[in-house]
């Protein structure tokens, strides 16, 4: 149908009610075809979750099944083999593509599921939620915002019943149910400024000793709250579009945000890096930009940080692909409160390559650990006070065919227990100020403790 009457957000506030585990996917980034939609999933009826060194394992209309995992290079097959136990059949496969695949996520942690790594048990436990979760979705509207086109698109499968015309009545009713949001006291956050400023001395002492040539350290802040975070989802859409929106309902935990960073993207038998590596804060003033903008192109320390950072995507790609190129190099970024340098980085993919693997081999994305990545990672496990959880995952999309378009969880906010949780963090090379990236820090949490602000006006 004709989608100039709808958005994404109106339709999902009118099904997230009726339908458990629903899904929001949005862009603001509507200047091509490819990149033009927008998604709801709703009704998960199969899928795949990984937690505690078990995965659990659901195909429709049967039992969960559960496995222990036995060695680190055993997920990413699972992953795969599960989906390619379907098989697919469609009338128009280029359009019923999106539905026929696993909207889902890992963490940062779940790194130790396809590395040798270890990191040391957390403490703190109050972010903590599955290493991975990847699910099937028994609808999926898809809204192509460069046609004003809106699609129903159902996979039906046997002993599924189909509510077919109940989702498209809530598509079109005209009710928006919506809900306050408060935040509840202070915020905290897992450590003082000193105590940041702290580990930045120590990650620099770690670039001069050569122990890394680059580190990201993070912090993390949490807000308590009461009522409906989606509010904050829809302020943080609007004070921060980014290439990637995202709100995905768990029931328990859910997660939210408006990250600039693909970690991967798979098409047409291509892969896909943004690294993004370089920031300076925005004035408000578009002049004053300019030259800020300007002068980040010329910064020794930045451009020394994004050159380390593509040769480190260059190589991560090289390792599952040929024909790797870097075809846009240091191209400025605008947003709403950074500005950004970027570059991207693409590789030819075998036909029939397993997209797990490629995922797995590109994570974690340079620009949240650092080079070499193996030590950057254990020292952050050692500097940083809390297991990272969410923050520097990767959520999207993973295709039965073998696409894949999956951003990294940065700008990002997890919702647990009536607890919102925010991570940041900056890039640490041998030339860093620590009172500098302490100020990067606070710069790219900015939109996100706006959007929690904003929130509590949205009615």
């Amino acid at each position: 149908m004709l989608a100039d009457v709808y958005t994404p957000v109106g339709i999902y506030l009118r099904l997230r009610d009726r339908f458990h585990d629903t899904v929001l996917l949005e862009s603001t980034d509507h200047h091509a075809a490819e990149n033009s939609y927008s998604f709801i999933c709703i009704n998960a009826i199969g899928g795949i979750e990984i937690k505690d060194g078990v995965v659990e394992t659901k195909f429709p209309g049967q039992n969960a099944e559960q496995t222990s995992l036995r060695t680190n290079e055993e997920l990413k097959n699972i992953l795969w083999d599960f989906t390619q136990q379907f098989e697919v059949r469609s009338e128009n496969p280029r359009l019923t593509r999106f539905a026929q695949g696993l909207f889902g996520y890992f963490t940062f942690d779940a790194v130790q599921f396809f590395e040798t790594i270890q990191f040391r048990e957390p403490e703190d436990t109050s972010n903590q939620i599955p290493f991975a979760r990847y699910r099937l979705y028994q609808y999926v509207i898809a809204i192509n915002h460069y046609r004003d086109e809106l699609l129903l698109l159902e996979n039906k499968l046997a002993g599924i019943e189909s509510e077919g015309a109940v989702v498209e009545s809530l598509i079109n009713s005209k009710d928006v149910p919506v809900y306050p949001f408060k935040v509840v006291g202070d915020e905290s956050s897992n450590m003082e400024d000193s105590d940041y400023r702290e580990i930045v001395k120590k990650g620099i002492a770690s670039c001069h000793r050569g122990d890394v040539f680059q580190i990201v350290l993070s912090r993390r802040f949490q807000q308590r709250f009461a009522g409906d975070e989606f509010n904050v989802y829809r302020a943080l859409r609007n004070i921060n579009p980014s290439p990637y929106l995202f709100f995905f309902d768990y029931g328990d935990y859910k997660l939210a945000g408006s990250s600039p960073e693909a970690q991967l993207i798979i098409r047409n038998g291509k892969a896909v890096i943004h690294p993004i590596a370089g920031t300076f804060r925005r004035s408000g003033d578009d002049r004053i930009d300019e030259q800020r903008a300007d002068e980040l192109t010329k910064d020794p320390k930045e451009n020394a940080e994004h050159v380390m950072l593509v040769d480190l995507a260059r190589n991560d790609l090289s390792t599952v692909c040929s024909n790797v190129q870097v075809t846009h190099y240091k191209q400025i970024q605008f947003y709403s409160h950074v500005i950004h340098m970027v570059s991207e980085v693409t590789g030819d993919v075998k036909e029939g390559t397993n997209p797990f693997e490629v995922l797995f081999k590109t994570f974690p994305a340079g620009t949240l650990s650092g080079a070499p990545k193996f030590k950057a990672m254990q020292l952050i496990n050692a500097y940083e006070p809390t297991a990272r959880s969410f923050y520097g995952g990767a959520i999207g999309f993973v295709g039965f065919d073998g696409s894949c378009n999956h951003a990294i969880m940065i700008r990002t906010l997890l919702s647990k227990d009536n607890t919102l949780y925010l991570q940041g963090g900056a890039g640490i090379v041998a030339a860093s100020n620590p009172e500098s990236e302490l100020q990067e820090v606070n710069n790219k949490l900015n939109a996100l403790k706006s959007a929690i602000q904003m929130a509590e006006s949205i009615c």
